[in-house]
């Protein structure tokens, strides 16, 4: 008896320690991505002392999530919320903060971050009315597909992590610093690899890429949606493919989370390439992480292009 009352004090006082250690170990800043590329710098320059919540993933439409009794729940245990911003979540981002009722994450506070507040944006309409679609009032949402907007974000969420958890502000800064020296040589290997697509006419199925072909150089020559947030008729893909016929254009790129066939019904008829582009981190197998997503991108731009080594 006195034998296994030993070995049952062992084994308590193993639990005991072990959930000494994992409370030590516990991450010090929560924090809730409404996209995956966010989750993903998140990850990047917070290392181990985050714990972070994707809303989101790589096939939905970011502009339409539900917000579910779990996302509150969620965002009520945050510490810091990284969105997009401009708008793009605001069909349920809003109703998400109101639920929560968490102080931390409010509009104006150290924890609320809208990626898209620090970077110039694109496609900022002069006026907006319900038959423009859905036009986003202070521009283009779709930030991440400039890996130079990255590079803004993650020094803006350097700042923010030291300031909701100055204790390891020497560890983010290190992160960030090892992360903006990869970045960076990668931005530069991505833009000698994309050369060849400078100039090259497009068309897409949303108007989701213009920082991407801001980057590139490349030329948006159309979208398959009639408006911005409609899907493509029958009516608009018979008067783009007659377009086709007078003016060429090299591909026809959609996201990862849209429907492929009125891209592929406009591609087949006009003999041209349909490519899925992964959009955010996940869209793809090899998109798993930030330097995967442009990775895969130019790759699947280049071969589209008959452009690859």
């Amino acid at each position: 008896m006195k034998r296994y009352l030993q070995q049952f004090t062992l084994i308590l006082l193993a639990g005991v320690a072990m959930t000494a250690f994992a409370s030590l170990a516990e991450a010090s800043v929560r924090v809730f991505a409404c996209e995956p590329e966010w989750a993903a710098l998140a990850t990047e320059i917070g290392g181990d002392q985050v714990s972070i919540y994707t809303a989101t993933h790589a096939l939905q439409d970011p502009h339409h999530i539900q917000a579910r009794p779990s996302l509150i729940a969620r965002m009520r245990r945050a510490d810091l919320l990284i969105a997009t911003g401009a708008q793009l979540e605001i069909g349920w981002l809003p109703v998400l903060l109101r639920q929560s009722a968490n102080p931390a994450v409010q509009p104006g506070q150290p924890g609320n971050l809208a990626a898209a507040d620090y970077v110039r944006k694109m496609d900022v309409p002069s006026r907006v009315d319900r038959a423009m679609g859905d036009i986003h009032p202070g521009g283009n949402p779709h930030i991440q597909t400039d890996p130079r907007n990255i590079a803004i974000v993650a020094g803006v969420l350097l700042r923010r992590l030291q300031q909701i958890d100055p204790d390891h502000a020497d560890g983010y800064r290190a992160r960030y610093n090892s992360f903006m020296q990869r970045w960076n040589g990668a931005m530069q290997r991505w833009q000698q690899q994309a050369a060849p697509l400078r100039g090259l006419h497009i068309l897409v199925y949303h108007k989701g890429w213009a920082y991407m072909m801001r980057w590139l150089g490349m030329v948006e020559a159309g979208t398959l949606e009639p408006v911005p947030g409609v899907p493509p008729t029958t009516s608009h893909l018979a008067t783009l493919l007659a377009k086709l016929k007078q003016q060429p254009v090299s591909m026809i790129i959609y996201a990862a989370y849209q429907d492929s066939r009125a891209a592929e019904w406009l591609a087949d008829r006009a003999n041209i390439k349909a490519v899925k582009l992964p959009f955010t981190v996940g869209g793809a197998d090899s998109a798993t992480d930030l330097f995967g997503l442009y990775d895969d991108t130019i790759h699947r731009l280049l071969t589209a292009a008959g452009k690859s080594s």
